[in-house]
């Protein structure tokens, strides 16, 4: 299995013929408001992401432009905000894809990491599970009590 299996490796690719500026490197590039618009973040979100150190757009001039690998790494972000990883856990998992070349670290991490959010969301479903039996219980009594 691949780092890119999981969904949880950004990918390298260099994009070329996509995006409205290229750089002269061959990398195709997005703007800052194109990249929130495919991605459905605002702006704020983008230079939140960049401040906290999980992307790093590259600059011409004063503008950011995002090449398809900080693409994917937003797409990253986002899918495991989603999944309820926090932040930290976020940059975890995308640092040690980036240190480790065959990936074997990261893939430790994150198996750990989803056993505990599953453990997590187990025992969420148990509590809302017999909080929803009280709470059908206590309509059921409140109902009959209303009858005549």
């Amino acid at each position: 299995m691949t780092m890119e299996d999981t969904g949880f490796s950004p990918r390298n690719d260099s994009g070329e013929g996509e995006g409205d500026q290229a750089s002269g490197n061959g990398k195709a590039m997005l703007g800052i408001q194109e990249v929130a618009s495919q991605l459905g973040v605002t702006l704020r979100a983008l230079r939140f992401y960049e401040k906290e150190g999980l992307i790093k757009p590259e600059r011409v001039g004063t503008t950011r432009v995002y090449t398809k690998r900080e693409i994917g790494r937003m797409q990253l972000i986002l899918r495991g905000k989603r999944l309820g990883f926090s932040i930290r856990e976020i940059k975890e998992f995308l640092d040690l894809y980036d240190a480790d070349p065959n990936h074997q670290e990261q893939m430790e991490r994150l198996a750990e990491r989803v056993r505990e959010r599953l453990d997590e969301l187990e025992e969420q479903r148990k509590a809302l599970e017999q909080t929803i039996e009280e709470l059908t219980t206590i309509e059921r009594e409140a109902r009959a009590r209303l009858q005549p």
